[in-house]
């Protein structure tokens, strides 16, 4: 089967024009099965047209498999680059892939279109040619295909399905002039300790928290929050009250999620204070 390389490229820039809009306004299976083709295999193809317009450059077998290779190495640095000034996600890679695929299609359409007459790229597709290979080729044709399909598959995989946001709780205690360092290391008994405790919401949903604050194992302070939303703070200033003089004390800091019995972190935050006589 002989098809016109400037046929193939119109076709490609067809197919592409009607998928992105498509592939927007479907989810899951759908839009994995029409966001591919795009994303791995239609920009190294374009890429390859506009390069080599020539038949005689590259047989049909390479030039399949540079258009699988070139479209997911496209694809990786695409997400690399688009993880610092986008999001990595189907539809902005889908985006950027449909405008390279765009503009390597008007290259490679020149190309073509100047080269026609002397050089008429065609692609043969010659099914017999399996066949005649030897034992050692098709052994080592069929290893290709199952790693481009294997690389295919996890670009894919990684696009339809990308990494969620981590889902976490900061807890913090400050000096009271808002640094998370130099802590004081010694107080005057009876002297107020003041220090800022803090907690903030990476839940994803809303939140209530309890902090309790321990002194040499006895609860001294406990504290709620109240209902914190996705990504809401909750700040306090405390003034602790150290009245027995003694040489590391130690006071400790626990997070509750509100209701548990359990901390929220098997270890608490800390402080060492050397408690003076005044």
């Amino acid at each position: 089967m002989r098809v016109n390389n400037r046929t193939i490229i119109l076709l490609f820039i067809a197919v592409t024009l009607l998928l992105i809009p498509v592939a927007a306004f479907t989810s899951g299976a759908v839009r994995i099965v029409l966001g591919l083709p795009v994303a791995l295999f239609i920009p190294g193809y374009m890429l390859l047209a506009a390069l080599f317009p020539n038949r005689d450059s590259l047989s049909p077998v390479s030039r399949i498999a540079f258009s699988l290779a070139l479209s997911t190495a496209f694809c990786i640095i695409i997400g690399v680059i688009l993880s610092f000034i986008w999001s990595i996600s189907l539809f902005p890679i889908l985006t950027v892939a449909s405008l390279f695929i765009v503009i390597t299609g008007a290259v490679a359409w020149r190309r073509a279109s100047d080269a026609y007459n002397e050089l008429d790229f065609t692609v043969n597709i010659e099914l017999n040619r399996w066949r005649q290979m030897a034992g050692v080729d098709k052994v080592l044709a069929l290893l290709l295909a199952v790693a481009l399909l294997t690389a295919v598959s996890s670009v894919g995989y990684i696009l339809a399905v990308p990494k969620q946001d981590q889902q976490f709780t900061e807890f913090y205690v400050l000096t009271i002039d808002g640094k998370a360092e130099d802590y004081p290391e010694q107080v005057v008994a009876g002297q107020a300790l003041e220090v800022t405790l803090g907690v903030i919401n990476h839940e994803d949903i809303t939140m209530s928290y309890r902090v309790d604050v321990v002194i040499d194992g006895v609860v001294d302070i406990s504290m709620d929050s109240g209902q914190l939303a996705n990504d809401a703070g909750w700040e306090v200033n405390v003034s602790l009250a150290l009245d027995n003089p003694g040489e590391d004390q130690k006071i400790e800091f626990w997070l509750y999620k509100a209701g548990d019995s359990e901390p929220y972190f098997e270890e608490p935050l800390f402080m060492h204070l050397d408690v003076i006589e005044a």
